[in-house]
């Protein structure tokens, strides 16, 4: 298949730095559309994280050799590029985590757990990642809170009027998806953020499906907490970002307890060493977080502006496409430019596991199941769908091969 240009982006450049995309499936080169779940990583990560190993492999904070002092150095610096990459003040406001899975957790159980009580609000969506809504449901579960959703519309929206009726006074925690991994919806977060501020409550903002596809300031939102992913973003697997205010980390007991987050231990007691170390105990992510920022550089070095319009033209296309055929379900906002770059389905009479699997068949690659919103896949009445996500370098033509190969699946389930 060919290679197209964006306006913005020169994709068939860009392709050139991952070289799992030159992979054949049985002659057919792969067509990688499961960017939502993770996506590829470019040449230059790869080879950061070979030369930490190859050069200065060794254990941070912990040592006065070279190799130690070189290894802190860099692991110190990833927390800098990456909070600077989503408007944080500096490294005491970005929290290295396994995942946003964990980043979740983080904030549930070090501030959730001390703070909420009965009485207390926990505000969710109905379009929640389970990371999310599990973990609140389940912090309600042991605090005696009370947990309450803002329902989705018909077209795909959160309903902001129920929302302002949903934030009171007893609204302690505000947890949002800035979009949607299942609906592609790009959520209202400043206005949820300002909501919740007028009733003196936090806001969650989990951005896994934000940060990786457009530009994002977490002091413009106002979010007092904002979790993303490396492994969405180009870089390696095990390792995400937590941003949360200085003031408000400060004020939080740790999560876990361990070597490199104290300061002070003593039989009786011990304290907590400064931000961000006092919520990242034990061996950290020190390779992750090489290869953290320097995937956070190639995508700075891009453009996040011109990624979000080259993903925004694809998902414009890949629902003017779907739009042709009668036997396709789209879910989620028509307008692209309410969307991130995924487009969730459903092709009447093919259960969606069996058409990723056909679709496997013709070397392309998409998710099939509940996306990890179960609850919002019951309120759709479906079990599951199927998802195509996009990515910077992937192409109209791409699309096509995934309309290509939905002929085929037609065709057998005929």
């Amino acid at each position: 298949m060919g290679l197209q240009q964006s306006d913005a982006l020169d994709v068939a450049r860009i392709r050139e730095d991952f070289p799992i995309l030159q992979r054949e499936f049985d002659g057919e080169q792969l067509v990688y559309l499961d960017n939502g779940a993770t996506s590829q990583t470019p040449n230059r990560v790869i080879d950061a994280i070979a030369d930490y190993y190859r050069h200065y492999n060794a254990n941070v904070h912990r040592g006065i050799h070279q190799l130690s002092q070189e290894a802190s150095e860099a692991y110190e610096e990833a927390h800098d590029t990456v909070a600077e990459f989503v408007g944080a003040d500096g490294r005491e406001e970005m929290i290295f985590t396994k995942n946003t899975t964990e980043a979740e957790n983080l904030v549930a159980y070090a501030w959730g757990l001390n703070e909420l009580g009965p009485g207390d609000e926990i505000v969710l969506t109905e379009m929640e990642h389970h990371a999310s809504l599990v973990t609140w449901q389940q912090i309600g579960k042991r605090t005696g809170a009370d947990v309450k959703y803002i329902p989705v519309t018909d077209e795909g929206y959160l309903d902001m009027d129920a929302a302002a009726d949903l934030i009171t006074d007893d609204t302690e925690m505000v947890s949002v998806v800035h979009v949607s991994n299942t609906l592609g919806t790009v959520n209202p977060v400043a206005e949820l953020a300002d909501l919740a501020h007028d009733h003196d409550s936090y806001i969650f903002v989990d951005g896994a499906q934000a940060v990786p596809n457009r530009p994002v300031d977490v002091k413009d939102i106002d979010a007092d907490f904002y979790a993303f992913s490396a492994h969405k973003m180009a870089g390696p697997t095990g390792i995400g970002g937590l941003y949360g205010k200085q003031e408000i980390l400060d004020e939080m007991e740790p999560f876990q307890y361990g070597g490199g987050m104290i300061r002070k231990v003593e039989f009786e007691d011990s304290t907590w060493h400064d931000l961000p170390w006092k919520f990242e105990p034990g061996t950290p992510l020190i390779a992750q977080g090489v290869g953290f920022a320097e995937a956070v550089e190639y995508l700075d070095d891009i453009g996040m502006t011109a990624i979000q319009r080259h993903e925004e033209s694809l998902a414009e296309y890949a629902l003017d496409r779907m739009a042709e055929f009668d036997d396709i379900e789209l879910y989620g906002p028509t307008n692209p430019t309410d969307r991130g770059g995924l487009v969730s389905f459903n092709l009447d009479s093919v259960h969606a596991h069996d058409l990723a699997s056909i679709m496997n068949d013709h070397a392309v690659a998409i998710r099939a199941g509940d996306h990890c919103t179960q609850p919002l896949h019951d309120k759709l009445g479906v079990a599951a769908s199927a998802r195509a996500s996009f990515y910077l370098y992937n192409t109209t033509d791409e699309i096509d091969a995934l309309i290509d190969a939905l002929d085929s699946a037609r065709e057998l389930f005929a």
